[in-house]
């Protein structure tokens, strides 16, 4: 079976390698342990101030879930304050002094990645992030469960458990 034909694995193993190397860059920067994922947070509350993780998730465009793990865990390493909004449900995030501190070296690193991602894109055939956004679109607009609910002949009944 061609390689090619595992999709999600090679998928996820090319974002391991593009986050394993910018989180290797943090490190070379004198961030150990900054992930990738904070970067967006921070710039998103630096730019426009506090925001709720409503509200972040909209903007970056991933899930309530997904944004909650990474404030918390943001919260944990000492980026974030997490304050209550107008309602008891909504928490609004805040930088805090060692996250504003750090900020000439995450701009300096976002500058740097933004230069190397379009000295990637010009070595592709087509973009990745152009990619990537019409794989998005594609996908919101029909669903892999049902692409491949299309082509399953008939589909396998669940084991039965002893």
């Amino acid at each position: 079976m061609e390689q090619r034909h595992f999709l999600g694995t090679r998928l996820r193993h090319l974002l391991d390698q593009l986050d394993g190397d910018v989180a290797r860059v943090y490190t070379d920067l004198g961030l150990p342990g900054f992930r990738p994922r904070y970067t967006p947070v921070i710039r998103i509350i630096a730019t426009h101030g506090p925001r709720s993780i409503r509200d972040l998730a909209g903007t970056i465009g991933v899930t309530h879930s997904a944004i909650s793990q990474t404030v918390n865990q943001m919260h944990r390493d000492g980026l974030v304050e997490l304050h209550p909004g107008d309602d008891a449900r909504h928490r609004i995030v805040h930088l805090t002094h060692h996250a504003r501190t750090i900020l000439p070296t995450l701009d300096a690193e976002w500058h740097a990645t933004t230069a190397a991602a379009r000295q990637l894109d010009a070595e592709l055939p087509h973009p990745l992030g152009d990619l990537v956004d019409a794989a998005l679109e594609a996908l919101g607009e029909r669903p892999m469960r049902d692409r491949i609910l299309d082509h399953l002949d008939h589909p396998a009944p669940p084991p039965h458990e002893p």
